[in-house]
């Protein structure tokens, strides 16, 4: 069910939201009227950090608007499941959306969602400060059609690295690994600690275990997105297999294959496991007031494996169906929310650093909050935002990537449990994702 999101006090500090225009066929605001009254908007994500500290909000925008905001975050599966059967039938029950990276390639490619450059260049939409070139390409870069259009404005640049909870564990060991040889070193000089585990990740594996892959040498696809023959069964996809496969079954926690994002946060809040490779906007919360680690973390960038560096960068972002009836307001909410002004009091007010706007990444407030017990976060994140850049994540944003996604996951668990050899296991993912994308219909 959509849940409505009670009107709150509002955030002190005042508004700061972009200026709000008059909408076609409604005549300017006078004597107290709104530019939005009347209008009821229903906005949909599924329930990460931003959509959730966004809700807080929403009053706000509903208060300078007039509008009405139905807003619901259910949970990833259920809302992309949901979603993508909305978007597949032309429906109008949502104005704006959350357009969902794995998913990107899939409802763009359609035209299920709605290019917004006629918005963003039009000065009656949008005035020229709003800063429509100020998100960082290689982030917005994946939310474009093959035109080139915009079709999505990104509220997460979410980069892999690795972080530390016992940074004074790590330099006895040698220091944070640079490499995928000194990762397995420092942890066998570790060996087993009783009080934590070596190594954890989500068992999300086709997101987690890519990065692997790709700095083995291996790749999802041959040359995405124009050939999407899978090659999960060359030899340094086994590798990479069998080395991640090692990593978990070796060195992480009873029950490594259960663990989702929030428990391996927790996980590493209170200082359980040693290491982590990880998104940023859960290693930083190792920093975090609640944490019992603060003191003690570090990080660094993803490390090299025999092939380089291949960290990968996630992207999520507001966008409008195709099928919605009130695009023009659609895009009043989207602007406020990616505002400039908005992104800054996100990030200072609820701490939300993953942010895809460059003149915020590269202000002295960022790169302050983001220096964590002397380790440059904030350098490692545009870093990793500039390797991405150079094309390695297009197999992400292809639309069969899902159905690969899952065979993936099924491969590093089979390698896991013993069930099956990284050989094994990878020719099985090879087989049957050849199989899917035939019943995709997809020529290979």
């Amino acid at each position: 069910m959509i849940r409505r999101i009670g009107r709150r006090e509002l955030i002190g500090g005042g508004a700061a939201a972009a200026s709000l225009l008059v909408l076609p066929g409604k005549a300017p605001a006078q004597g107290g009227a709104k530019p939005l009254a009347g209008v009821n908007l229903n906005v949909s994500c599924w329930s990460a950090a931003y959509p959730k500290y966004l809700a807080d909000y929403i009053p706000e925008f509903e208060k300078q608007t007039g509008a009405k905001v139905t807003y619901d975050t259910p949970s990833f599966p259920v809302y992309n499941q949901r979603m993508d059967v909305e978007l597949s039938t032309g429906g109008s029950t949502y104005d704006v959306i959350n357009v969902t990276f794995i998913y990107s390639g899939r409802w763009i490619g359609a035209g299920w969602v709605t290019p917004l450059d006629d918005f963003i260049k039009n000065p009656k939409k949008t005035p020229a400060d709003w800063g429509g070139d100020d998100f960082l390409e290689g982030v917005a870069g994946q939310l474009r059609d093959k035109q080139g259009r915009l079709c999505g404005i990104p509220w997460i640049a979410d980069i892999f690295m690795a972080g530390t909870t016992h940074n004074e564990i790590v330099q006895k060991l040698g220091g944070m690994p640079d490499t995928l040889d000194g990762l397995e070193a420092m942890l066998k000089k570790a060996g087993k600690m009783p009080e934590m585990a070596g190594f954890i990740a989500e068992n999300h594996y086709g997101w987690t275990f890519i990065s692997f892959l790709m700095s083995y040498g291996g790749m999802v696809f041959r040359n995405p997105p124009d050939d999407l023959t899978p090659v999960l069964d060359t030899p340094e996809a086994i590798a990479a297999a069998d080395y991640y496969g090692n990593l978990l079954r070796t060195y992480g926690p009873d029950g490594v294959l259960s663990y989702v994002y929030d428990q391996v946060v927790q996980m590493l809040k209170q200082g359980k496991a040693l290491y982590s490779t990880n998104n940023q906007m859960f290693l930083v919360q190792m920093a975090g007031k609640d944490s019992k680690v603060a003191e003690t973390c570090g990080f660094s960038m993803f490390p090299a494996g025999p092939k380089g560096r291949r960290p990968q960068v996630a992207t999520h972002g507001w966008g409008i169906p195709a099928g919605s009836k009130q695009k023009d307001a659609a895009w009043e909410f989207i602007k406020w929310a990616m505002s400039k002004q908005m992104t800054e009091r996100m990030f200072k007010e609820k701490n939300y650093s993953s942010v895809a706007r460059r003149s915020v990444i590269e202000g002295p407030d960022f790169k302050k909050a983001l220096t964590l017990n002397g380790f440059d976060v904030g350098k490692m994140y545009v870093d990793t935002i500039e390797l991405a850049g150079k094309g390695y994540m297009k197999y992400r944003t292809v639309p069969v990537y899902p159905q690969v996604d899952r065979e993936i996951d099924a491969a590093i668990q089979a390698i896991v449990s013993q069930q099956k050899s990284a050989k094994e296991a990878m020719q099985t993912a090879q087989a049957n994702s050849l199989e899917q994308l035939k019943r995709a219909g997809v020529k290979l």
